[in-house]
């Protein structure tokens, strides 16, 4: 009676390590542009508008995730989310709340913490306008984003939000938050995978965020952020010449 049950026993264990591991193999993996670097390869996955998912090896970022759940549904849980800004196309806590897992952090301007639930807050690392911070090898620098053009200020104004480079190793990321064509942006070096906004009357236009791009020279450059925008004309104006890949793809696909 003991040796059936002990074989009834070990059968089931099996059955469940089986499972286990289909499970495994079936985890969901981010998919998406990928982009080879000295050090690894970024996987760059669009969602919505402001929202996007990264990939660097077996970690996988948000940058400010909204919208209903199902957007993220086909999407692995993110470790770290960055947050850049207050409005509601960039910060939503019921969306954190869906596609968080229990150990995400998070990083976000003083503004937007404030903002945060309890729960998400105590997870969050708040960084103001050029501090930084490291967090699963990633070093997180927050940058200016803000208005220049007076009558657009109250839309942006400086210091409230944070644009973001992401240093791993040696790849450098730009996220630009809603801005525009500011000096610290075209100051920027070695970025090696840009993603600039435009959109008026709240960021730039095509012509001001292709000539900022032109000037600070990142490798590769994904507009996005771009509702109303002529992203082609944007192409345009960056130029082959330029030695700038620039990537189009869809934000706003249903």
């Amino acid at each position: 009676m003991n040796v059936r049950r002990r074989t009834v026993r070990a059968l089931a264990m099996g059955l469940l390590g089986a499972a286990s591991g289909i499970a495994l193999a079936d985890k969901v993996v981010l998919t998406g542009d990928r982009i080879p670097t000295d050090a690894g390869s970024w996987i760059v996955r669009p969602i919505h508008h402001a929202s996007l998912a990264l990939g660097w090896e077996d970690r996988v970022l948000y940058v400010d995730p909204v919208g209903p759940a199902q957007r993220f549904e086909k999407l692995p849980r993110p470790d770290l989310v960055l947050l850049t800004d207050i409005h509601a196309d960039h910060f939503s806590h019921e969306t954190l709340r869906a596609v968080c897992k229990p150990d995400t952090q998070l990083i976000a301007p003083p503004a937007v913490a404030d903002r945060l639930p309890e729960e998400l807050r105590a997870r969050s690392t708040v960084l103001t306008n050029g501090q930084s911070t490291t967090l699963f090898g990633f070093r997180v620098t927050a940058v200016p984003m803000y208005n220049l053009v007076s009558e657009r200020q109250h839309f942006h104004p400086r210091g409230r939000g944070n644009g973001y480079v992401i240093h791993v190793d040696s790849s450098r990321l730009y996220i630009s938050g809603d801005t525009e064509d500011i000096p610290e942006m075209r100051q920027l070096q070695d970025i090696h995978v840009a993603f600039i906004c435009m959109n008026l009357p709240y960021t730039m236009s095509v012509e001001q965020a292709a000539d900022a791009v032109r000037t600070f020279r990142p490798r590769i450059v994904y507009p996005y952020h771009y509702r109303g925008s002529d992203v082609e004309r944007f192409r345009q104006l960056v130029g082959e010449e330029s030695g700038i890949e620039v990537r189009l793809r869809d934000w706003y696909a249903p």
